[in-house]
């Protein structure tokens, strides 16, 4: 094997060379929230540096595996960071590390060993009885109102918020007289196909105009994250609900109504089917708690009649 060789680059050296690789590739395969991560992660690096080794950059040579272990000590216990953005920020750091490692200005990876464990928090969905809930209720503000069948859409359909904002008229196509969604999803570009619905169709005849590129119009997320808080808020859900819980809602109907999960993975456009085996481990648990409900309910019950044989 060759042995790769050593430059004088710097950890923020590569941060900087994967920001411009990401660059290049927004809006086609890859999100403008993904390069933002990426800036984010590249942030705590530099305050860590500072703040902790008293330097401002680091040579790719010094790194240790000590230093990503400090790293993501440092990111919970002084920064206050959850599980979920620990582990996030330190598999960054690693796939940036790794990437210079492959490319040969390292010449050892020193955090290849390196393992945290992610703590996964329970995705949040809308249940069936909520989601019509939802449906029927009566907005008086036309904003909330749009924002609500925004978020009935992608729990109908199983698409993103950036695939419903970037979702065009020549993504609309009409097969055996029935309406299909066929595209890619912009995080991954990996092809999807979705047969509408009543319920999408509807909300879909409702906004659409022929003559704009896309069909829903501008959107920004920040804003209908916002809308989205207030509606959960009027309609008197207790749950955490975001957006993206419009798709998560989806799925768990899909499998509760005994859709296959490969065809849920095709819908939503998974990279992997593991992936949407996690929606299968929700319905398994609210499965395991309703039976729970029902023995305590069952033992306050006398058996009468019952002989052992």
């Amino acid at each position: 094997m060759e042995k790769k060789t050593t430059n004088t680059k710097t950890l923020l050296d590569i941060y900087n060379d994967d920001a411009k690789r990401l660059e290049c590739r927004v809006g086609k395969d890859r999100s403008l929230n993904t390069l933002n991560v990426l800036k984010q992660g590249r942030g705590y690096v530099v305050n860590f540096l500072l703040e902790q080794k008293g330097i401002v950059d680091i040579q790719l040579d010094s790194l240790t595996p000590q230093f990503i272990h400090e790293f993501s000590v440092w990111l919970s216990a002084t920064m206050g960071l959850r599980c979920g953005t620990v582990w996030l920020m330190c598999q960054q750091l690693k796939g940036v590390v790794a990437r210079a490692y492959q490319r040969g200005e390292i010449t050892w990876n020193p955090f290849a060993g390196f393992r945290i464990a992610k703590r996964i928090r329970p995705r949040q969905y809308l249940t069936e009885e909520e989601l019509f809930k939802l449906i029927a209720h009566e907005f008086k503000c036309e904003k909330l109102r749009f924002a609500r069948d925004i978020f009935v859409f992608s729990a109908f359909t199983g698409l993103s918020f950036i695939d419903i904002q970037k979702l065009k008229q020549s993504d609309l196509v009409v097969l055996g007289g029935v309406m299909w969604i066929i595209s890619k999803r912009h995080k991954t570009n990996v092809p999807y196909q979705v047969r509408l619905l009543d319920i999408p169709l509807e909300i879909l005849k409702r906004y659409q105009q022929p003559d704009r590129e896309y069909v829903f119009g501008n959107m920004e997320y920040r804003t209908m994250a916002w809308r989205i808080k207030r509606v959960m808020e009027e309609v008197g859900f207790p749950k955490h609900i975001t957006m993206h819980c419009g798709r998560h809602s989806f799925a768990v109907l899909a499998i509760n109504k005994g859709m296959p999960i490969e065809s849920i993975s095709r819908i939503l456009g998974h990279t992997n089917i593991t992936t949407t085996q996690i929606y299968a481990k929700i319905t398994m648990n609210k499965i395991d708690s309703d039976m729970v409900e029902l023995g305590k309910k069952l033992s306050t019950q006398s058996h009468i009649g019952y002989v052992e044989r």
